[in-house]
């Protein structure tokens, strides 16, 4: 094992010293950058049952629901104060048609989602049911809009359909179909994955299109679209350096995919893992930040002014399907290891939050590093969805930069991983927050975590852990890896002293 600095501030740095404990440095006085809420935004797609069993069953189905939405899901997400909502794909955006999913339902055509186990279609979920969720769960929604496979008039008619209050045709369609009032959408995707699925193009074709589609993406009343551009796959440079000299100013965003996965063609199990191959999945995970500054060093040659954010709206661990299901639907399993993916994942973005302004974790029910799982009437909270409930506390507030200094493991491929991960950030109120992860499965930490003449009142906590790092939670043993109460944390001398066991996540509250 080796002694690592990290600093989660670029001018700031402490030397490089041997100690047998852990220690962090937090520097309260020069926090100055909001961590935007939507960073912790979801993503729905029309995959699997993500959709249909997961979030609707109908307003006739036998299992309790909202309006048609399922009631445990939507409590549940409720609780996770999510701040938006990315749909209908997803590669599955670039062949949806948003005509054949309004109106009365019987006259709703069919179509085969070809991306997505050629799954049978009927459009039962569209747009009102999208939106209207979206108020029920009071997040913004995120639209994806066909660049693909549709037109420029039918983009142009969605966003006046969803948006104009006026005596327009497609405002009159929409109150002819029940909804008078507009509703509010903020965020708009021209596109999605422009290089893969959603039409297998150059990065210069697809700015052009961009150009073009994105102009008749219009303004209704109050309503103000923030466009967003379709952006790169995780190491694909050039398509960020192209966009950005082509699009420019043109765009609000662009987006970034990146997904923890090994071999494409054998991604592993997700609950069937030895020790190396989770350090190794660790390091994947945090080979996000570098990307991360690699992207950002390009938009800030052109951008230097940030005016334009980088919006990770994919990402999250990808393994094979569990056994007995649709290879298509993508249904994995959740352990301890994606909840480490989660907490690691949210440290990085919290270090970037000057440009990083939205991430949506891939996805929301049933499908990959999913937050919720069901099975007919039963529902099962991930260890993920308890990361999501437990740091929702950083949404909105202030980034506090720190150093910390910490053990690392050295693993397959060269990777080396921290075994102590952390991130600080101070509310509104004046709340401090400590998110604390330790990797390591077997030993423990001892953290002293110096916060600089802070007069500390009080400190209490909550703990995310398990025996096992593949523990997860199934439906005959919802509960198996749920959070718990933390009373590892006390203060001596005017620091904090906290002593945090193997495997664990623990969020502080500070006063």
């Amino acid at each position: 094992m080796k002694k690592l600095i990290i600093s989660v501030w670029a001018f700031i740095a402490l030397p490089l010293f041997a100690q047998r404990d852990a220690n962090i440095r937090i520097y309260l006085e020069q926090g100055n950058q909001q961590i935007s809420k939507h960073i912790y935004g979801q993503f729905a797609e029309h995959l699997g049952s993500c959709i249909y069993g997961g979030l609707w069953v109908g307003p006739e189905s036998d299992i309790p629901n909202t309006q048609g939405y399922r009631t445990d899901v939507l409590n549940a997400l409720k609780k996770l104060q999510i701040p938006n909502l990315r749909w209908p794909g997803g590669c599955f955006a670039d062949e949806y048609h948003w005509m054949d999913g309004i109106g009365p339902k019987e006259n709703r055509p069919k179509m085969v989602n070809n991306n997505w186990g050629g799954t049978i279609e009927d459009n039962s979920f569209g747009t009102h049911e999208f939106l209207n969720l979206c108020e029920l769960l009071g997040c913004e929604p995120y639209i994806s809009g066909n660049v693909g496979s549709g037109t420029v008039e039918e983009m142009a008619k969605w966003v006046e359909y969803m948006t104009s209050e006026g005596d327009s045709p497609m405002a009159n369609l929409r109150r002819k179909n029940g909804r008078d009032k507009a509703w509010k959408v903020k965020f708009f995707g021209v596109g999605n994955e422009s290089w893969g699925c959603g039409g297998s193009m150059r990065p210069e074709y697809y700015s052009d299109l961009y150009r073009r589609y994105s102009t008749y993406c219009r303004n209704y009343d109050s309503n103000v679209l923030f466009k967003i551009a379709s952006g790169a796959s995780d190491y694909d440079y050039n398509w960020t350096e192209t966009l950005m000299k082509q699009i420019g100013g043109r765009m609000d965003g662009i987006s970034l995919h990146y997904y923890t996965v090994g071999d494409w063609n054998n991604k592993g199990s997700a609950t069937d893992f030895n020790t190396e191959d989770y350090y190794w999945t660790l390091g994947k995970c945090l080979e996000i930040e570098d990307v991360v500054k690699k992207h950002i060093a390009i938009m800030d040659k052109y951008d230097p002014k940030k005016n334009i954010a980088l919006m990770v709206d994919e990402w999250g661990t990808w393994w094979d399907v569990e056994p007995g299901t649709i290879p298509g639907h993508l249904f994995q399993q959740n352990t301890m290891r994606d909840a480490f993916v989660a907490a690691l994942t949210l440290h990085v973005f919290h270090k970037y939050t000057d440009r990083v302004k939205m991430a949506n974790i891939a996805q929301i029910v049933n499908v990959l590093q999913s937050m919720i799982l069901t099975k007919g009437k039963d529902m099962v909270l991930t260890p993920t969805y308890h990361v999501f409930e437990m740091y929702k506390v950083h949404q909105d507030a202030t980034f506090l930069p720190m150093d910390l200094i910490c053990d690392k493991e050295k693993v397959r491929d060269n990777r080396e991983v921290p075994v102590v991960s952390a991130s600080a950030s101070r509310d509104s109120q004046g709340k401090i927050h400590i998110s604390l992860a330790n990797v390591d499965p077997r030993q423990s930490e001892n953290i002293h975590i110096d916060l600089q003449n802070v007069t500390i009142k009080s400190v209490n906590g909550r703990i995310l852990t398990a025996s096992s790092i593949n523990d997860y939670n199934t439906f005959d043993s919802p509960e198996k890896v749920k959070p718990e109460v933390f009373k590892g944390a006390k203060v001596e001398k005017g620091k904090l002293s906290v002593s945090l066991p193997p495997m664990s996540i623990v969020v502080l509250e500070v006063l």
